[in-house]
């Protein structure tokens, strides 16, 4: 039985012993990508997080040791495969400059720690970097929030109060989620963007404000413009410099490693305790899971590992339940497209058009997860008849 094939009968026996199920089902956003690719021992030597043919080990020192080259800006950011590196590089370019920046990325990616780091990589570093949840306030306060009120205004305005813009004088105005804002709410922040000035609620006087602007997005902000959700013109005052931040399952097994690495020390250093380790079954199994949920995920699974986990060195039993069962319908689904017998060339259309339909059709995901560039996987569905010469 080869070393992939252990791994998954491992994740079978703990899945059960824990009550979780096994075997086919709806897999996870990019389920069985891990297996569509060549995976040989070997490899294991080379991750830079020590992760050898024993555990997943810890180097010694700070954080910002994990790997030569691997972090950016004091750690708010892990990672050096080529999809990181290219984002690094653009950060560094944009930061220096006060052009209105929008990043868009999947849940749990790190857009905030992008806005941090251009923030502290600008001129502004010294000055306030206020964030903004535009999801968490009412729509009914936001105005006041962002711009500031006049005594009297309304019920409850004893005093004259600034708003966030002003507060941030001098800084950066980070924006999240702002795909949340009212058609009314974006209205005001247009005008307050164009005109580079605000009025606070009950007010008269137009107030010049000092900030950069920074906006993220979790969401497709060119589909609701055309769904006339979201105002064209606001997007095009946000979107000076886009940014995009790449999903875990992009990033390849090597960032998931180092961020591995990374959340072991920061557990072990905020707790003043040695670090400790997981075995290589468990290793392997974070690295075939999908991440869903990306990099947050990540984090929040290290940090169950760490609070379940009894022994120095975490088991494939220390894992959440979510991951084993990931791992184990990726198996399953890798398992029922070979059992039967069929020509290689068969077994390799099955599992393209599997993954091509587990991805809604989109060539880019599908690509990825199977490990070839869009230009083959177009080529082969042409040869299977599902697009057009």
């Amino acid at each position: 039985m080869g070393t992939r094939a252990r791994l998954f009968e491992e994740i079978a026996s703990v899945a059960n012993a824990l009550d979780v199920p096994f075997g086919m089902g709806q897999p996870s956003s990019s389920a069985c990508r891990r297996d569509a690719r060549h995976y040989t021992p070997e490899k294991i030597h080379k991750d830079p997080c020590g992760y050898g043919d024993k555990s997943l080990r810890h180097r010694s020192g700070k954080a910002t040791s994990v790997a030569a080259g691997a972090g950016f800006d004091d750690m708010l950011l892990v990672g050096r495969s080529p999809s990181m590196l290219r984002l690094f590089s653009l950060i560094e370019r944009i930061a220096p400059t006060d052009s209105s920046t929008l990043i868009m990325g999947a849940t749990g990616t790190g857009k905030e720690l992008v806005a941090r780091a251009l923030h502290r990589r600008s001129l502004r570093r010294h000055a306030p970097f206020v964030d903004i949840n535009c999801s968490a306030i009412p729509d009914t306060l936001l105005e006041s929030e962002l711009f500031g009120h006049q005594r009297g205004t309304f019920t409850g305005a004893h005093e004259t109060r600034r708003g966030l813009f002003e507060a941030a004088d001098g800084g950066t105005i980070f924006l999240d989620e702002v795909h949340s804002l009212s058609m009314p709410s974006q209205s005001k922040l247009l005008r307050a963007l164009q005109e580079r000035c605000l009025r606070r609620v009950g007010g008269r006087e137009n107030i010049p404000f000092n900030a950069r602007i920074i906006a993220a997005t979790n969401s497709d902000l060119q589909a609701a413009v055309a769904d006339g959700t979201f105002r064209a013109d606001l997007l095009f005052r946000l979107r000076v410099m886009p940014l995009h931040v790449p999903e875990l399952h992009e990033r390849g097994e090597e960032d998931t490693l180092l961020l591995v690495t990374h959340f072991l020390q920061k557990h072990a250093e905020r707790y003043d305790l040695e670090p400790r380790r997981f075995a290589p079954n468990a290793g392997d199994a974070l690295k075939a899971y999908t991440w869903p949920g990306n990099v947050r995920e990540l984090e929040n699974a290290v940090e169950y590992a760490l609070a379940i986990g009894v022994d120095d060195e975490l088991n494939l039993g220390d894992l959440p339940p979510e991951v084993l069962k990931g791992v184990a319908e990726s198996y399953g689904v890798i398992r029922e497209h070979t059992a039967r017998q069929a020509p290689l060339a068969e077994i390799e259309r099955r599992y393209i058009l599997y993954m091509f339909d587990s991805f809604g059709e989109n060539q880019v995901k599908a690509a990825t997860a199977l490990g070839i560039n869009r230009r083959t996987l177009y080529r082969k569905l042409k040869e299977y008849g599902l697009l057009k010469h």
